[in-house]
């Protein structure tokens, strides 16, 4: 046997050690498997997306980074958070700098001391350094990390100002990558979209459905598309409103280039104003993250998170005991109708709402429907089914705070279940609420404090959650906490659902500023099938 032959099986050795690469068992002459259990092991790589905080030169950010303790994870590896640069879709600026006639030539007018050629071979010049100058200062800034956490089990915070905060591409890998999540918290004092801003960075994928986003006169909502990788990405914005899809302008084949982010201003998209749209962004080509900044003149602004994928049933979590105001938001993919059983899941068990029993949403169009102050003091979930057949829908609620000029929204969509953990960081002493609820079944719950960023012993906690209830529990806060924790939560009832939300405040000036994240499954681990190598694919 040679040397190429014997580095070959080695290479392949290797292979099947670090990537599982090798045949399954095949089954034997009586027909039964011989393969045993699939392994359940912590991933070892994660990726996070966190948008542009901020237009604004009065916001203010902070990132905090936590990945929870988990069992069989390695003890070595890092996580870190760098800035991807901004690219801007908005041709204005062009539009305004050159004024172009009829027939296609530029009529600038000619400078008194030399002529319009000398004076557009001096602009381009300066506009090449400064490119150049930006490039350069882009790759200085990518070079050295936003965040860099230190330690599993505790979380680490970062902070930026005013309206130059980048998007984020995280990377996390070895003992940091099993649930790793970054919570993205922005207080804005004032002007359009003033309030409290807050998203979950999210992983990279190809397709995100947002209901409850508008085009309205007093809305400006921005679609923030980041690409983590190597490669440009080509992704398409569709618009669906009360009567179908809406026809776009240049919504069709964007490209986000390698390692970047765009902020999409929807009203640029189409010249229809509607009040309740849903946005559908199918990415061609590479991976994206999404998210929705939402900003109101009047009602304040937030981030709105995609909805979990289409299904027949729909859990909404975590609506705040003292909402002023709930709109309900669904939209159904396809041609199928569908027909819903709204009904509330509060502390004593599933009601319906007064005169919203059902809802009936057209394949293809978005519905909406005012709610009101439907959880009338007391915590409370959305839970959709159907009432005949099923027919999968997106879903999102429109949360108002407050009365009068002293009001914020914030923004919940439908979200998949806890499953087996869930984590969420940036929770503070006392601004933070958490909800659970179980649907189809009494559960138990397990909510762990971490450690704080600045110190603190982490604390745990286990709650019962009754059939078709909602509880707003009580945390278990760290002792001797310093700074923000973050909150794990784990379903102990096998085969029982259970869907969680967290709710952060912040009153500033009389304005009771609110944001809400969910707490899908972190997928911290995967399911590994029992193999073997077989060196017999050297011979195919």
């Amino acid at each position: 046997m040679n040397r190429t032959t014997l580095s070959l099986i080695a290479g392949t050795v290797a292979l099947a050690a670090i990537t599982g690469f090798a045949s399954l068992s095949e089954p034997d002459a009586s027909g039964t498997d011989t393969a045993e259990a699939a392994a359940v092991l912590p991933v070892e790589r994660s990726g996070l997306l966190c948008p542009a905080p901020s237009a604004s030169d009065l916001a203010e950010t902070t990132y905090t980074s936590f990945t929870p303790v988990t069992k069989g994870a390695g003890s070595d590896g890092s996580a870190q958070l760098q800035a991807a640069p901004r690219e801007s879709t908005d041709t204005a600026a062009t539009e305004d700098d050159e004024k172009t006639s009829e027939d296609g030539k530029t009529t600038d007018t000619p400078d008194a001391e030399g002529s319009d050629t000398d004076k557009a071979d001096t602009d381009k010049a300066d506009t090449d350094k400064a490119d150049t100058d930006k490039a350069d200062d882009d790759k200085k800034t990518a070079a050295k990390p936003v965040l860099a956490p230190k330690a599993p089990g505790t979380p680490v915070t970062g902070e930026t100002s005013g309206a130059d905060g980048p998007a984020l591409v995280g990377t996390a890998e070895g003992g940091f990558a099993p649930g790793w999540t970054v919570q993205q918290t922005t207080q804005v004092t004032a002007g359009n979209g003033r309030g409290l801003l807050g998203v979950t960075c999210t992983a990279p994928d190809t397709e995100f459905w947002f209901p409850g986003v508008s085009t309205a006169a007093d809305r400006t909502d921005y679609v923030h598309l980041t690409n983590p990788d190597d490669s440009a990405a080509v992704a398409d914005i569709e618009l669906y409103g009360k009567d179908g899809a809406v026809a776009t302008t240049v919504g069709e084949g964007l490209t986000i280039p390698a390692h970047s982010t765009e902020p999409i201003l929807l009203s640029t998209l189409t010249g229809e104003k509607q009040d309740d749209l849903t946005v559908h962004v199918n990415v061609r080509s590479g991976r994206v993250g999404a998210a929705v900044q939402a900003l109101d003149d009047k009602l304040g602004g937030d981030w709105l998170a995609a909805s979990t994928d289409p299904a027949g049933t729909l859990v909404v979590p975590g609506i705040p005991k003292d909402a002023t105001a709930v709109r309900l938001v669904v939209f159904a993919p396809g041609d199928t109708d569908a027909d819903l059983k709204v009904q509330l899941a509060a502390p004593t068990g599933l009601i319906t709402p007064a005169g919203q029993e059902t809802l009936h949403v057209k394949g293809g169009m978005t519905t909406a429907v005012d709610l009101g102050d439907v959880t009338r003091g007391e915590a409370g979930s959305l839970v959709l089914t159907p009432t005949d057949g099923s027919a999968p829908v997106v879903a999102a609620v429109r949360v108002v705070r407050g009365k009068g000029d002293k009001q914020e929204s914030a923004f919940i969509p439908a979200t998949a279940q806890v499953g087996a953990r869930a984590s969420v960081a940036g929770n503070g002493a006392k601004d933070t609420t958490l909800s659970l609820t179980a649907p189809t079944g009494t559960a138990k719950v397990k909510v762990t404090a971490s450690a704080g960023t600045e110190g603190g012993t982490a604390a745990s906690q286990t709650y019962t959650i009754k059939q078709g209830t909602t509880q707003d529990v009580r945390l278990p806060v760290p002792a001797g906490l310093k700074g923000t924790y973050a909150l794990t939560v784990e379903n102990l009832t096998a085969g029982t659902p259970v869907y969680a939300s967290r709710t952060l405040t912040a009153t500033d000036g009389g304005i009771p500023g609110f944001t809400v994240q969910t707490l899908p499954d972190d997928r911290g681990t995967v399911a590994v099938p029992e193999a073997d190598e077989d060196l017999r694919v050297l011979q195919k």
